[in-house]
């Protein structure tokens, strides 16, 4: 992918504001503008930036609902009343089943769990669960990360004395669910201060209010904490405000405590021994806990998630990372697929979306080709398959800043169903309905979108000369962690760059390029990483000069090394 470079630029009141920032707390100055950007701009906001304190966390009966919610939780164990705890087969909606569960069950046995089906029950709460939950004896349902709109079925769970408690963080519709409790920050008449939790964060508010109400020390609910973390990292989430508080405390769990079901999953997928952030969540252990709900049942994840006897839950784990492995040969192929259609698109570059089908394709992977299509081509991208019914179901993906769950509602007349978020959103409608939707979308995404919001953009927090990289530095740099949506990883560039002779092309297929480079201004020689840049070597290797754009790491294999992790590489020349 060719990138577009921009570099932050501040106004010079702000520079000089965030230079006394930096001044008063003692770290090196390129952090300043940084902190600015992500809204720091006092002593004691970057205090509770760096050190995030569980204290602060919000008053969870601040949220609309919550005294009803846990109000009614407490009859229902009061009354012996048989709880389900409900929930969306992706990795935020399993860890939230998970922690509602595992924190209920510490204190009442009544309660049990269910995971939908992806083709058998389809997407939310569906009558046939509600059956279910009705020949079971069920009066409570606790739906996580579903059911903002899912009307007609809570409405159907009513005639048989089912009360359902949403929790959910989609954007709901003009009229809400009749549900006994909605819990969801993004309702029109919600004042909760903070809007942006996953679906667990929810569950965890709700456990956090029930807890708060019953005198249970908040202590009880620290190790829970590693599922919310593992939930904003895969959602996508912003990672400030609340959901940086419970991050930041979950990673420390999950690196220092994690239960057993994680520990399992850690030690699968290649993690045991390693500190593990949000990248590691994003791409080695969310993938995995996804993996049943899309290729199996999510219900398999549950039992690995709540599982006490470790050999029992790396017994689990492996048959979950088979999952994950059957998932990326049908990816691959879908993928494979779905870009030879898009190469076939008549006027490809003057469109703006990209919108795709095929009956034949497994529907628990649309999402992930349709992530893969929006990287290839820079267009917010729609991916659909058939479903059970006969419909084209799917997921769509945008790209930065551009609000790919309004250009869908443009065109609600033509839909079935569908929900989600401003850069991912589920949907279905009628075969019939697709070309007019694929007209009428683009037409809106053409209106809407931004020029720049069609290039891929690196933004750039600093240009730095190799002697501005410092172990110092480093130190300060890694206080902004754990990094994430509006919180990203700062991103540097170093012009004008030489080989330094030694660099070469590695990997098992000889895709990356491990360089070590020289500056021509400070004449310092730092290593580098370039993964998947092979295509570069050549011309790196001919010593003229070239800019790159890149992370500050440390090396893993040498331990207090600093080495740039190098995201893109262009000539020096290059315009």
């Amino acid at each position: 992918m060719s990138y577009k470079w921009k570099l932050q630029s501040l106004t010079p009141q702000t520079k000089e504001a965030a230079k006394l920032l930096t001044d008063e707390i003692g770290i090196n100055p390129i952090l300043g503008p940084i902190l600015m950007r992500r809204g720091v701009r006092t002593p004691r906001e970057a205090k509770k930036f760096f050190r995030p304190q569980l204290t602060d966390l919000l008053d969870p009966f601040e949220m609309k609902d919550m005294d009803k919610a846990v109000d009614r939780l407490n009859r229902a164990i009061g009354m012996k009343e048989k709880i389900l705890v409900y929930g969306d087969y992706d990795v935020d909606g399993c860890t939230a089943v998970t922690l509602v569960y595992k924190f209920l069950h510490e204190f009442y046995s009544n309660v049990s769990y269910y995971i939908p089906d992806r083709l058998d029950d389809g997407y939310g709460i569906s009558f046939k669960a509600i059956d279910r939950a009705v020949s079971l004896g069920v009066s409570v349902i606790i739906i996580l990360d579903c059911g903002i709109k899912a009307n007609e079925e809570i409405k159907y769970a009513a005639k048989f004395g089912i009360d359902f408690i949403v929790c959910d963080h989609h954007v709901p519709d003009d009229e809400l669910p009749p549900a006994y409790a909605i819990l969801d920050p993004k309702r029109k008449d919600e004042t909760y201060p903070y809007g942006d939790l996953s679906g667990c964060g929810i569950g965890f508010k709700l456990m956090q209010a029930f807890a708060q109400n019953n005198g249970i020390e908040f202590g009880r609910l620290v190790p829970l904490l590693e599922l919310c973390a593992v939930s904003i990292a895969a959602d996508l989430v912003p990672i400030l405000g609340e959901n940086r508080i419970l991050a930041y405390h979950g990673l420390r769990q999950l690196n220092a405590n994690p239960s057993v079901g994680l520990q399992a999953i850690i030690q699968t997928c290649g993690l045991s021994g390693k500190e593990i952030g949000i990248t590691d969540v994003m791409f080695r252990i969310g993938p995995r806990i996804n993996a049943s709900g899309r290729i199996q049942n999510g219900g398999e994840t549950i039992e690995l998630l709540i599982e006490r006897n470790l050999d029992e839950a790396i017994a689990k784990a492996n048959t979950i990372n088979n999952y994950n492995e059957a998932r990326k040969d049908i990816d691959k192929q879908m993928t494979e697929e779905a870009n030879a259609i898009v190469n076939k698109l008549t006027n490809l570059e003057d469109r703006r979306s990209i919108v795709v089908y095929n009956k034949e394709w497994h529907k628990g992977v649309v999402g992930i080709v349709a992530s893969r299509l929006t990287e290839l081509y820079y267009r917010p991208t729609i991916v659909l398959a058939l479903d059970d019914d006969g419909n084209l179901t799917g997921s769509a993906r945008s790209v930065a800043e551009f609000d790919i769950y309004s250009g869908i509602e443009s065109c609600k007349d033509l839909l079935q169903n569908f929900g989600g978020h401003t850069y991912a959103v589920g949907l279905s409608l009628r075969e019939e309905n697709v070309k007019e939707f694929i007209r009428r979308f683009e037409k809106y995404v053409e209106e809407h979108i931004e020029e720049e919001q069609t290039e891929a953009t690196l933004s750039i927090d600093a240009e730095l000369n190799f002697s501005d990289i410092t172990p110092q530095l480093y130190a300060d740099l890694k206080k902004l962690r754990p990094f994430g949506p509006e919180n990203p990883e700062p991103l540097f560039c170093t012009n004008n760059v030489y080989d330094y002779g030694t660099s070469k092309v590695v990997g098992r297929g000889q895709e990356h390029i491990k360089l070590e480079l020289v500056d021509n201004k400070s004449n310092n020689i730092l290593n580098g990483i370039a993964f998947g840049q092979s295509s570069h070597a050549r011309f790196i290797k001919t010593k003229r000069a070239f800019n790159i754009c890149y992370t500050i790491a440390e090396n893993i294999y040498k331990h207090g090394e600093i080495q740039l992790q190098i995201e893109d590489i262009q000539p020096a020349d290059h315009e």
